[in-house]
């Protein structure tokens, strides 16, 4: 698609109309930017601008308003080209470093330090999600015996994720069958890919221990089940903060926004895509069967080295403040970088 061009008088009025709404959250008028936003143009020639960038999409007129709003598309051109960051007050910064020098025991403890304080500073939504499993090795796996028909497994990663889960039995194990449980998973699974818990080990192990199928059965099927589970990797912080904003007195956008966090799928496709050296941009588009109609999801990913320790990220209004969210974004990424391989050299 041939690349939107905008001379620089309207590249100015649309900042401005960007930046008004993102403020007030009402409809913008050509009277209101011809008192501010330092536009040096007379009311008629600014409506006539915005009356182009209708025209070529950038801005949308709500049924009920004479003002104009921005559409997905005019955010987009403004994230992409208009954008100027804003710089971080000393007070910020200090808070920023203060909550992310907390000692943790696992990696977890820190993205959960990192997500609660963006969520605190930028006031929206934020979500941490988890490495998928074929980007996860594993550390160790752990056999406890809890009764003659009981185990615990636990399973930790290289990224301090830490599984873990119960199964019951219909027969006896012994201590015995226990270690060896131990023995052989660690040495067929260690250093291995979370994802390497499938079919073809169970067959192996089938084939390779006596016991009884229904034990076996038993323990993969239970060990995949906490594999594939999604809830235990997903860390929210802030949601409530959204429902203050003027866009959820529409019961529409509060209902899609709920919907949004309940099943997840849009959302989790979003946090696992984008460019991992980048702050990533998702503005919500025109397709009303979407539960992201209404939202612009902004995206970092976590780190240590070369390890995927998964991605932070924000949700929020497409109104929300993008010069602020993304100032306050790659301040925490490089921080969270800064200590990552602090305790990788450690």
């Amino acid at each position: 698609m041939k690349k939107d061009k905008l001379d620089d008088r309207k590249k100015k009025v649309l900042q401005a109309i960007v930046e008004e709404y993102i403020n007030t959250a009402e409809p913008v008028s050509s009277g209101t930017l011809s008192k501010g936003h330092g536009l040096d143009y007379s009311s008629a020639t600014i409506r006539n601008d915005m009356a182009q960038l209708e025209n070529i999409g950038f801005l949308d007129k709500p049924h009920t308003s004479s003002g104009r709003v921005p559409s997905a598309k005019g955010y987009r051109y403004y994230v992409n080209e208009l954008l100027k960051e804003d710089n971080l007050s000393l007070e910020e910064i200090k808070y920023i470093q203060k909550k992310l020098e907390v000692k943790v025991n696992e990696i977890e403890d820190l993205t959960k330090a990192a997500t609660t304080t963006l969520s605190e500073i930028t006031h929206y939504t934020t979500v941490a999600v988890g490495p998928k499993a074929d980007k996860q090795i594993i550390e160790e796996i752990k056999f406890v015996s809890l009764g003659q028909r009981m185990l615990m497994v636990v399973i930790v990663t290289d990224t301090g994720l830490v599984k873990e889960t119960i199964i019951k039995f219909d027969e006896d194990i012994t201590n015995s069958q226990v270690d060896t449980l131990n023995s052989l998973f660690n040495v067929r699974l260690k250093g291995k890919p979370l994802s390497k818990i499938d079919k073809p080990m169970a067959e192996y192990i089938f084939s390779e221990v006596h016991y009884s199928v229904g034990i076996m059965k038993a323990i993969i099927e239970q060990i995949n089940k906490i594999v594939d589970e999604e809830d235990n990797s997903i860390i929210l912080e802030g949601a409530k903060n959204s429902f203050d904003l003027p866009e959820f007195k529409s019961m529409k956008v509060a209902k899609n926004f709920v919907n949004l966090l309940d099943t997840k799928e849009e959302m989790l496709d979003i946090f696992n895509s984008g460019d991992a050296e980048d702050i990533n941009v998702f503005i919500g588009d025109d397709d009303e069967n979407s539960n992201l109609k209404d939202f612009s999801i902004i995206t970092f990913k976590h780190t240590m080295g070369d390890k995927d320790l998964g991605t932070i990220g924000i949700i929020g209004p497409k109104r929300m403040d993008y010069a602020k969210v993304i100032a306050v974004m790659k301040y925490i990424s490089k921080k969270l970088n800064e200590d990552n391989n602090k305790k990788e050299g450690m």
